[in-house]
């Protein structure tokens, strides 16, 4: 065998004896791998707050009223009208007999006048204080003041016949119809009841009774001789 067969006979064999020697693998243990395979990052913990709690409000109470004092205004030797403001020029809305009383609620500011309950009603009005027939009990200085701005409205009485005439108990002199142009046979007056005298007849009888509310006119068509008239405003 030559130098260069035996040569390549030696590297061949080699060859071959390289080859069938098992594959040397560097692997991790099996748990290992199998962790690496399947386990996931741990997850960071996640804060959590409980629920806010809604607090309870405190029970309220609601404030006691002040109290009205205790003040009453009661009719003496005499019936007190009741009226719907502080003024006699107010019509009349109710009556304190004598001996009856009512509950004050008020006082005008500009007048002596006290606010009353109405009895036998939720209805007020205003009784006057300048009368001798008013009697009031109780503390007035505690009761509240203010003023009454709603304004009556004019009331009048007007002469339409030929004769002259005297309004009682205001004493008021209308003269005939025949003076109308300088408005003399026209008087105002307060709401109420006047009598009607007719001064051309003799013994000057009181022959009418009328009664008067705020913002009227009441005409005086008839005298005592049952004459028989129309006013210019009635014509």
């Amino acid at each position: 065998m030559t130098r260069l067969r035996f040569t390549a006979f030696i590297l061949s064999l080699t060859l071959l004896a390289q080859g069938c020697l098992p594959a040397q693998v560097s692997t991790l243990p099996a748990q290992a791998q199998t962790e690496e395979a399947t386990a996931s990052p741990t997850p960071l913990p996640v804060a959590t707050s409980a629920p806010l709690s809604t607090p309870t409000p405190a029970p309220t109470t609601a404030p006691t009223p002040t109290p009205m004092p205790a003040v009453r205004v009661t009719a003496v030797g005499g019936n007190l009208y009741i009226r719907r403001g502080p003024g006699t020029a107010y019509d009349r809305t109710g009556l304190l007999n004598q001996g009856e009383s009512a509950q004050v609620i008020g006082k005008d500011m500009l007048s002596k006048w006290v606010q009353v309950v109405i009895p036998g009603s939720e209805a007020t009005g205003w009784v006057s204080l300048l009368t001798p027939y008013s009697q009031v009990a109780g503390d007035l200085s505690q009761i509240p003041a203010f003023t009454f701005t709603e304004f009556p409205k004019p009331a009048y009485i007007e002469n339409c016949t030929e004769h002259d005439l005297l309004v009682l108990p205001n004493e008021l002199y209308l003269y005939n119809l025949y003076t109308n142009s300088n408005s003399l046979n026209e008087a105002q007056v307060d709401p109420g009841v006047y009598a009607i005298k007719d001064l051309f007849v003799e013994g000057q009888p009181v022959y009418l009774t009328v009664y008067v509310s705020e913002g009227e006119i009441v005409y005086i068509t008839v005298d005592a001789s049952d004459n028989q008239h129309l006013c210019g405003a009635q014509n």
